[in-house]
């Protein structure tokens, strides 16, 4: 099952748990304008993405998600390719220690803290969260004096697995471990409800695997990342 759900995270998302957030056919789906810049195919790496054309603004830029591209409609061209460690937790021992000994306050994010989510993460990591990226799933924040300073959430979300997104702290808070607590927090909500706790991290930012491994999880692949403009 894992196979078969986390090589094509996009799709499987798009046809389960986040249906109601997929514009396209029963061939070729993708997350609406303004959620996620994601897509996906039947048959992943195998599939077309030419019935989603239609639903591509021209002059748009997504993102596919897997091995090796599918088969692209005219127009369509790659902007960049982003190998990433798809890592699951297998172990939350340590995730488990971390929240035990939280001294942080972590609260659950909602719609009055839109605009500050946003700002966070696109100050810290731009490109990859919209306005109402939030509606995904769950999202939980740090302040400090009023000030959202960190915050973690879910991001694809499809049966029995959850993938843990958006985990930034501002260059003034690190190595307080603000991360390590919003990881627990989520991984803890997780394993409450019988959910696989994965995420996906460039292979090129080791600090962040080191801490993801010290945390419990293990490297399940290599999965890339694709951006695409319709021209």
């Amino acid at each position: 099952m894992i196979a078969t759900v986390l090589d094509n995270p996009a799709w499987e998302a798009l046809n389960s748990i986040h249906a109601g957030f997929a514009q396209g056919t029963d061939a070729a789906k993708r997350y609406r304008a303004g959620i996620l810049s994601f897509t996906g195919c039947r048959g992943g790496d195998e599939g077309s993405m030419e019935e989603l054309d239609p639903f591509i603004q021209t002059g748009e830029s997504f993102y596919i998600i897997g091995n090796t591209l599918p088969l692209l409609p005219a127009g369509w061209t790659v902007e960049l390719e982003l190998p990433c460690a798809q890592m699951l937790l297998e172990n939350n021992e340590s995730l488990l220690a971390v929240k035990e000994n939280n001294a942080s306050v972590v609260v659950q994010l909602g719609e009055t803290d839109a605009t500050d989510m946003f700002e966070l993460i696109n100050q810290v990591q731009p490109g990859y969260f919209s306005r109402d990226t939030r509606l995904l799933g769950t999202y939980f924040g740090i302040r400090d004096k009023g000030r959202l300073v960190a915050m973690a959430g879910e991001r694809m979300r499809m049966n029995g697995f959850s993938e843990l997104s958006a985990i930034c702290t501002l260059p003034d808070y690190t190595g307080r471990g603000y991360a390590q607590n919003l990881v627990a927090a989520l991984c803890s909500m997780h394993a409450k409800n019988q959910v696989v706790s994965f995420l996906q991290v460039a292979l090129s930012n080791h600090r962040a695997i080191g801490l993801y491994k010290h945390l419990g999880f293990l490297q399940r692949r290599t999965i890339v990342f694709r951006k695409i403009k319709k021209q």
